[in-house]
């Protein structure tokens, strides 16, 4: 029988085809090619599969427990993902030649017969790294521009986090608004995969021009105005992202289901049942249960004597005591209570008195540390630059295939 290298080996499980059609609840048995001395069997893992299932009409269950055994020390085959390639190479005889599976986009196990023996350990490769500047005007929405622009969706949520707590863009943008964003571009292969950090942005809405330069300080990473002033504060600006207001703070309101007018002391953001709603701030969980015509509520308390109240909800995510951070999941949006439709009813009091969301003007964090401000000082001014000159060459070249010892 002709053998093969290793190195062959590993070459021919990556060249083959991975999307085979092997059913829905599990690996079903792979697909062979042929070869002089050695059967090559690819799929992929499908829903409620397992290693065992995958092999049991190719290998015994000795054969498989050898395989996961080897491969223990640097990855836990348990830990099957959906979609994910894996091969197999085996010799004429049946015996287990060489293994594949791809954990992740960056990351493959490899199992390889040496002698008797099967050695595994974990490749791994990089992304090559550009960074972008991207820039359009805004004619209908935030994600409209984005896709104007030749670019995918997740720029469009990046953007809208890094200026959730100055901008609510479900009500405050207008058309002739403007960003413009310096950005990493991830690849693979030559071909795009995904974005990297934003390395600072712009944003400009009527005559206001809002700047951003990502820093990382001790305390973590964030985004800054060039001044050092912290664009993060004490609340988001909404609890939701990418909807609509459909009601406002009022002291007289017509109630569609009680007939009568009275105060909406709230905002109504109107979005499928199932949306996620966030806190707005950290906080306390005082209530997380029905309370009359809101439904099902969460009410959380803040520093500084400030609640918040998420009304109307279809399921609630968080229990009374609960210590929670701004941007925590507290529900969905739902139409419990005394509701019409779909909406979150969003509130907010302020030593006792409900105050209008939308005119609380929320104290920022705290600013750079003065021991960092020098390397703030150099950092904005390079990643400010960026947003005026065009992108620059890649900063890391793709690198080639190395291993990795490290458990994952």
């Amino acid at each position: 029988m002709r053998r093969l290298t290793a190195a062959a080996l590993f070459l021919i499980l990556l060249l083959l085809p991975t999307h085979l059609p092997l059913g829905r609840d599990s690996l079903g048995p792979p697909s062979a090619s042929a070869e002089p001395a050695l059967r090559v069997l690819r799929g992929t893992v499908v829903r409620n599969a397992t290693l065992a299932r995958a092999l049991s009409e190719t290998l015994s269950p000795s054969g498989i427990h050898a395989l996961v055994e080897a491969a223990r020390p640097v990855y836990d085959l348990a830990r099957l993902s959906v979609g994910r390639p894996f091969g197999v190479a085996l010799d004429d005889e049946g015996v287990v030649r060489a293994f594949t599976y791809g954990i992740d986009e960056l990351r493959t196990l490899r199992v390889i017969r040496k002698g008797d023996a099967l050695e595994a350990e974990v490749l791994s490769r990089h992304y090559e790294t550009r960074v972008e500047t991207v820039e359009a005007s805004i004619t209908s929405s935030l994600f409209g521009a984005v896709e104007d622009a030749g670019e995918d969706d997740q720029l469009a949520l990046d953007l809208a986090d890094i200026f959730a707590w100055d901008v609510d863009f479900n009500t405050e943008i207008q058309k002739g608004d403007s960003f413009r964003v310096a950005v990493e571009k991830l690849s693979l292969d030559g071909r795009f995969s995904r974005y990297g950090r934003i390395l600072s942005a712009e944003f400009v809405r009527g005559k206001r021009r809002l700047r951003a330069v990502r820093f990382e300080s001790a305390a973590g990473p964030g985004y800054y105005a060039p001044d050092g002033t912290p664009l993060r504060k004490a609340f988001l600006r909404s609890p939701l992202k990418f909807t609509r207001i459909t009601s406002r703070f009022t002291k007289a309101r017509f109630h569609p289901i009680l007939n009568v007018s009275r105060p909406h002391y709230g905002v109504d953001y109107a979005a499928p049942i199932g949306t996620p709603v966030m806190a707005s701030a950290d906080g306390v969980v005082t209530l997380a249960g029905w309370q009359a015509g809101y439904g099902k509520t969460v009410k959380l308390r803040h520093a500084n004597g400030f609640e918040t109240l998420y009304g109307h909800l279809s399921r609630i995510g968080v229990r009374r005591g609960q210590r929670v951070h701004q941007g925590t999941p507290l529900g969905a949006v739902g139409m419990t209570g005394l509701a019409t439709g779909p909406h979150l009813d969003y509130r907010m009091l302020r030593n006792g008195g409900f105050v209008d969301p939308l005119r609380i003007q929320s104290p920022p964090a705290e600013p750079i540390p003065a021991v960092e401000r020098a390397e703030f000082e150099v950092v904005q001014a390079e990643q400010i630059a960026l947003l005026d000159r065009p992108a620059p060459p890649p900063l890391r070249e793709a690198s080639a295939v190395v291993p990795q010892s490290a458990s994952p």
